[in-house]
């Protein structure tokens, strides 16, 4: 008889998890969790903490309350640098540098998925022809896109996607699913935010809902 196979950790785990400002709470209580190959929708009207659940879960800020975890392990700084990546409206690259030069200084960082390279994911995206442009001098259509091929270069396996179809046609949108569904069946998981109608096409994505 084999001996049993222990259970594999979420690749995100939240227990508890709260966040305030100023003593007035904006999120949490939260106990949620995220397999890898899974899609979390988060939902909820305006201010209800959505964009804020994001920043914590990237690090950017620290949780009130809590704890979460990556794979079983207490998250610390050094275990989200690289592999919890968040697009959220603000780009966070330097609108000087061109599109190749961001990534190129965030894969000297981070590293780059196998196989991947800046014009690859650039063409994947559709925005290769916009490569040496200062990112400046891009629509907000334009930098989203950016934001999408860095995803795809940098080897994280958590996507923290802050309303990612915002400044988006249909076709950028449809390619968002299909990059989200990508990145998922490779092992990989993401959280997506919605204030409205989600437009993510996989009907057996969980929901959490969070109350302004």
């Amino acid at each position: 008889m084999k001996p049993p196979t222990a259970p594999v950790a979420p690749l995100l785990s939240a227990h508890r998890l709260a966040f305030a400002r100023n003593d007035e709470p904006v999120f949490g209580p939260l106990d949620f969790s995220v397999d890898r190959g899974e899609t979390l929708l988060v939902e909820g009207d305006n201010g209800s903490g959505k964009t804020t659940l994001l920043r914590v879960l990237a690090g950017m800020l620290p949780a009130m309350e809590g704890e979460f975890r990556f794979d079983g392990e207490p998250a610390t700084r050094d275990s989200r640098n690289g592999r919890a990546l968040l697009l959220g409206h603000r780009l966070g690259m330097n609108e000087s540098l061109s599109a190749r030069e961001n990534l190129a200084f965030l894969s000297g960082l981070y590293g780059s998925r196998a196989g991947a390279s800046i014009e690859s994911v650039l063409a994947e995206v559709g925005i290769e022809a916009w490569i040496d442009e200062p990112l400046r001098n891009l629509s907000a259509g334009q930098k989203k896109r950016v934001g999408l091929a860095r995803l795809l270069l940098l080897p994280g396996d958590l996507w923290l996607l802050d309303e990612p179809y915002a400044n988006l046609d249909r076709h950028g949108i449809e390619r968002v699913n299909a990059l989200i569904a990508e990145h998922c069946a490779r092992g990989g998981a993401a959280l997506v935010t919605s204030h409205g109608a989600v437009r993510f096409a996989d009907p057996a994505a969980r929901h959490i809902h969070l109350d302004a």
